[in-house]
């Protein structure tokens, strides 16, 4: 997956120029630039067990120049604005389901945005990392630029939308422990979690509806404890929560939880690039195999094992603060 500096070819198949300076923002490196700024304040919010906010990272020109600049002003590209609504869509959904169950009444969701996140050169811990950062640099940058921002509340989920197409090493995204779970009260955490959702690489190497997914799939991860995970699903891995269901012998419909990890561990596989780990599909909410499967599609509606988990973990959070 390791680009050429000079040039690289679209999904069209046809090969076109990439400068240096673009390549250096697009895998999300040290030297990741955006052209114009616009300040959002970070100020705290009430204690709410479902507050996500949402930071934009820098965004390739050429990126730009394929969504003809809109929303530049505020570093906020339409998958960025997608991405978004799909997130604040799967809360709806949670409360929805939670409500009619007479469960987390009077609870809301707040989705928020915070400043555009740089990424400056005096932050790489190693040259070997400069252009392409991991999933734990990334965070370990993330949250030192949220302290010096003092924008952790104790009960906040902060996600990184992040730019880097060409980034093996950061994947799609992640969160790692142990600022892993929104709430944790483990020694030494704040009770806020940090999270990646790199939607330049959904936007470049898969689709919109990916992006949207994968935004939804990286925030549940801080919403969902791994002992709730296993009594809902059977497994400590919440990506089996998911689902994979054939909508005819040759299209799978796969939900945000299942996406990346619903198809066979290969280039193409579903998503063009497969998760690490949970590969076992029998373990999985609801998965009709992948045996002859051409055309992978993906809906933002939660499964139900998804919508329970969440629940419980959101109501395991509100009884340790009353």
């Amino acid at each position: 997956m390791t680009p050429s500096l000079r040039t690289h070819r679209s999904a069209d198949g046809a090969r076109r120029i990439v400068s240096r300076r673009e390549l250096l923002a697009s895998v999300g490196g040290a030297t990741a630039v955006s052209t114009l700024t616009h300040r959002f304040d970070e100020q705290a919010v009430d204690d709410t067990p479902i507050h996500v906010r949402i930071y934009p990272g820098p965004v390739a020109l050429r990126a730009w120049v394929r969504y003809g600049f809109n929303g530049i002003r505020d570093d906020w590209p339409p998958p960025f604005r997608d991405a978004r609504s799909a997130i604040e869509d799967a809360f709806d959904q949670v409360l929805a389901y939670a409500h009619e169950r007479s469960r987390l009444e009077g609870l809301e969701a707040r989705v928020d945005r915070g400043t555009l996140v740089r990424f400056p050169f005096s932050a790489t811990p190693r040259s070997s990392e400069a252009l392409f950062p991991s999933l734990e640099t990334v965070l370990e940058v993330f949250d030192d630029r949220l302290r010096e921002r003092n924008a952790l509340t104790g009960s906040t989920c902060h996600l990184l939308f992040c730019w880097a197409p060409f980034n093996y090493r950061l994947g799609y995204g992640g969160t790692l422990s142990p600022n892993a779970l929104v709430g944790n009260d483990t020694e030494g955490t704040t009770g806020d979690a940090g999270t990646v959702a790199n939607l330049g690489a959904t936007e470049f190497w898969d689709s919109r509806a990916v992006t949207r997914n994968m935004a939804i799939h990286e925030t549940l991860h801080t919403f969902i404890s791994s002992s709730v995970a296993e009594t809902v699903g059977g497994a400590g891995c919440d990506h089996n929560l998911g689902t994979a269901v054939r909508t005819d012998d040759d299209t799978m419909r796969v939900s945000p939880m299942a996406t990346a990890y619903a198809g066979p561990d290969e280039i193409g596989g579903g998503t063009r690039w497969h998760g690490r780990g949970c590969g076992n599909h029998d373990d999985f909410h609801h998965h009709d195999g992948y045996e002859g499967v051409d055309n992978w599609s993906y809906t933002t509606s939660l499964s139900e094992a998804t919508l329970e988990a969440v629940t419980r973990t959101l109501e395991e959070h509100v009884d340790r603060t009353q």
